[in-house]
């Protein structure tokens, strides 16, 4: 699961960041909004989080100018602006949260889960396929019922794999989705990653569709193959 964190203030922005690899998001930071459209231009992110008072480029324009391209992603507002007018501003811009500062880690991380689980039409907060349940809440994975223990980049793998289970992500996409900039990524670490998951979790749980990458087992796999390349 891959977050834009755009805040200008390095405090904060290294406490977020610590805190959100510490759930297991791969989490690239932006220290201003020049910075942060760059990264939206370039990046395939799952959420972002954005502080109104940014040098630069400032974060309510960010946002305009993120929903008229288009980007869907969720917006969680971060700000030290608390007012009425400040809030109902950002949500009318396009955003789908906002979170007064300062603010506690556990309540920022119940509303990211929240806004992730309405962006894939979820309604249960625990994801569950073929056995295997996944709890983002407690980062607990269990398969028939017993405790799986699993690496960080291994979570962010089954996470990112259990939101869409018939829908097959590249490997180019995984990386995305499991790697910060500047990440070293090896030519074989998706392989490895997914050889450990089916270690782990069953030899057929996880499915390469040729040419195109990798899915949960489901009905509709067609042309899958169970090979690790």
């Amino acid at each position: 699961m891959r977050v834009l964190l755009v805040e200008d203030d390095a405090m904060i922005g290294r406490a977020v960041s610590t805190a959100l690899r510490g759930d297991r998001y791969a989490v690239d930071w932006a220290a201003d909004g020049d910075a942060a459209e760059a990264a939206l231009s370039t990046g395939d992110y799952d959420m972002m989080l954005l502080d109104l008072g940014l040098p630069k480029t400032d974060g309510l324009t960010v946002l305009t100018r993120t929903r008229r391209r288009g980007l869907n992603l969720p917006v969680l507002i971060m700000s030290a602006r608390a007012t009425v007018e400040s809030r109902v501003g950002a949500l009318d811009a396009g955003a789908d949260d906002y979170l007064p500062k300062p603010f506690d880690f556990d309540e920022l991380g119940a509303r990211m889960r929240a806004l992730l689980r309405r962006r894939h039409g979820q309604t249960e907060p625990v994801l569950e396929h073929a056995g295997v349940r996944l709890n983002p809440a407690t980062r607990e994975v269990r398969r028939d019922g017993v405790a799986v223990a699993l690496t960080a980049r291994e979570y962010a793998l089954l996470h990112a794999l259990l939101e869409r289970p018939g829908t097959p992500l590249s490997r180019d996409q995984i990386i995305n989705k499991i790697y910060d900039w500047g990440d070293v990524v090896g030519s074989n670490t998706v392989e490895v990653y997914i050889h450990a998951l089916r270690r782990k979790l069953g030899a057929e749980f996880i499915v390469n569709i040729r040419g195109i990458g990798y899915c949960l087992k489901t009905g509709n796999s067609h042309g899958a193959s169970t090979s690790a390349r």
